[in-house]
């Protein structure tokens, strides 16, 4: 994030204090009069007001302050929080807001929520929200890789050990993306549908590519140069041996 939003509550954590001559006045945008057309306004608890989260550190705001913060800043809160990697300070953030502006949160918050949720082990909030609330593509990566990992983890504690490759390949034919973190195209073996009918093809061609052709697959189809040099590495291992049970084949193929 380039600039900090005025009036927003810096990643940090702690409120900033200005000095004030005889007193300290805490940086705290005043709340809008009612019907001075101003936006609308989220009240944050500030630390050690009645029904405010515990203080955490020095420079909280005196008993009783509210900050008042617009719905962007709140996206710019916890964007700079998730980029940071504070999660336990975005969980806290979170705490702060009043339940009413969780609900009506935007995408930043909604994936704000969900990082907390899967941070926290609270597998079945986490999928409430990804179930419930539609995220633009630029998101779906994230919270994919929430999705599976809460299945892996929820899975492996049940089992009490970890899991194998084709454990994960199970859970992920079990609980399928929902459309709401998904475009919709199937993925197989973690590579989608059009990337590998794009590698069946040269390899119909040649089972031995150069490495220009691996090149120029690997630009086409987005993947890495090295996934399609092991594609075609288990590729012509399972031609080889055509009688190995297909529970035991690589999850990249």
């Amino acid at each position: 994030m380039s600039a900090a939003v005025p009036g927003a509550l810096q990643p940090e954590g702690a409120l900033e204090m200005r000095s004030g001559g005889a007193h300290e006045e805490a940086a705290v945008e005043e709340q809008p009069e009612e019907g001075d057309g101003a936006a609308r306004r989220v009240p944050l608890l500030a630390p050690g007001a009645p029904g405010s989260p515990p203080p955490s550190g020095s420079g909280a705001a005196p008993p009783g302050v509210r900050l008042w913060l617009s719905p962007e800043q709140v996206s710019c809160v916890c964007e700079a929080l998730q980029q940071g990697g504070h999660l336990d300070r975005l969980s806290r953030f979170l705490w702060s807001l009043p339940p009413g502006e969780l609900l009506r949160g935007g995408e930043s918050l909604l994936r704000a929520r969900a990082l907390v949720a899967f941070h926290r082990g609270l597998y079945a909030e986490l999928y409430g929200i990804l179930e419930g609330h539609s995220f633009g593509a630029a998101s779906h990566a994230l919270l994919q890789g929430l999705w599976y990992q809460a299945r892996y983890r929820e899975a492996e504690k049940l089992r009490g050990r970890p899991l194998g490759a084709v454990d994960k390949y199970r859970l992920r034919r079990k609980f399928p993306l929902p459309r709401t973190i998904w475009d919709g195209e199937e993925t197989v073996y973690c590579f989608k549908e059009r990337s590998r009918n794009a590698l069946k093809e040269l390899y119909r061609r040649t089972r031995y590519p150069s490495p220009a052709d691996k090149r120029r697959l690997a630009r086409d189809t987005g993947l890495s140069l090295t996934q399609v040099s092991n594609w075609f590495k288990n590729r012509r291992q399972r031609d080889r041996n055509p009688a190995e049970p297909h529970a035991a084949r690589s999850p990249m193929m």
